[in-house]
């Protein structure tokens, strides 16, 4: 059985039979993941990536009968293609042997699909990668390197494996919620709450495919935990930090619209629309002029933090927000101000 965790990290669960005589897990393993090398195995082994009856076990453990495994696994698409080297301007934030951080700009997809096959981040990295000698993990797909993801209306950090072992450490990591996620959102409406923390299980829209929805129970979702922080209440709009649990398609959006306040510019989840304020001209003008600062929902991942797979450090990285996310914020700001003023 294979359990999907996010769009990048599944979890392979198998049995081993009742019969099984004792063999080395590599070896079992092999037989059993379709696609995946012993090599990979055997570095999935090493970083915790493999778990026997809850508990990492050592590359020599031999399978048991009725042994329950886990396997975390990068996902990977079985594409005979691979991706296209394409040279971009990056904004690579770190970078060493096995892994970088890169800021994704707004309006870049992170990595190529069947409407989209050329200028993405993966694109792009697999030319950097390319200039040194060297290849992405899992480079004949179309998503190497990557354990997690951003919209592509969204700015910020992004942690890219260099290599198979980094990919697995990195994954794992991820599986086990020890990364750290720092978003900030501009929303509309202020949550009567400062801070509070939103679980609830999303899954596809019944209706609109390209949307998620957020659903009562498990059998139609997955489980999504997003903890926010109001950092500055402008009456009309908020901005919101936002810490991930879990990593969800639309998470975050989807999480704040269905407390009532979705992101400013985000038209997937009504936040196109003027949610709050007078219902003058001029004020529908200026906030019309605000969704133009921006190419969608003000969505920003500002920090990432991870261990890093090989010396162990702890790794944090912060990026300020893009310029037009940051006029937006003074224009808000400004119209506050200047309402108070005139009162």
């Amino acid at each position: 059985m294979e359990e999907q965790l996010s769009e990048d990290i599944s979890v392979r669960h198998i049995q081993v039979d009742r019969g099984q005589s004792p063999l080395r897990i590599d070896k079992y393993l092999l037989d059993k993941l379709e696609y995946v090398t012993r090599n990979k195995i055997q570095i999935g082994i090493k970083t915790g990536a493999v778990l026997v009856n809850d508990k990492v076990v050592k590359p020599n453990y031999k399978v048991r009968p009725s042994d329950d495994i886990s396997v975390v696994i990068p996902t990977t698409a079985n594409k005979d293609k691979g991706v296209r080297p394409q040279p971009m301007d990056l904004e690579i934030i770190f970078e060493d042997k096995h892994v970088l951080v890169v800021n994704k700009p707004a309006g870049m997809v992170v990595h190529p699909g069947i409407s989209n096959p050329d200028n993405t981040l993966v694109n792009g990295l697999t030319h950097h990668m390319l200039q040194s000698g060297n290849e992405l993990p899992s480079n004949d797909t179309d998503r190497p390197g990557l354990v997690h993801r951003i919209d592509k209306d969204t700015s910020g950090l992004l942690v890219v494996a260099k290599n198979d072992y980094a990919l697995s450490a990195l994954a794992k990591q991820f599986f086990d919620h020890t990364t750290h996620r720092k978003y900030t959102a501009l929303v509309w409406g202020c949550p009567e709450e400062q801070s509070g923390t939103v679980d609830a299980y999303i899954g596809r829209h019944p209706k609109d495919r390209t949307k998620q929805f957020v659903f009562e129970d498990e059998e139609d979702g997955k489980h999504a935990v997003t903890h926010y922080t109001v950092e500055e209440d402008l009456y009309y709009v908020s901005l919101v930090s936002c810490h991930l649990e879990t990593g969800r398609t639309h998470q975050i959006r989807v999480h704040m619209r269905y407390l009532g306040h979705p992101l400013f510019n985000d038209e997937r989840y009504d936040g196109r629309a003027v949610r709050k304020g007078t219902v003058f001209s001029k004020y529908k003008q200026f906030v019309y002029n605000g969704f133009k600062l921006l190419p969608g929902q003000a969505l920003h991942a500002g920090e990432l933090g991870f261990t890093h797979p090989i010396t162990n450090e702890r790794m944090l990285f912060t990026v300020a927000l893009p310029e037009g996310f940051q006029q937006l914020m003074e224009r808000w700001r400004n119209y506050l101000a200047n309402r108070k003023e005139h009162r």
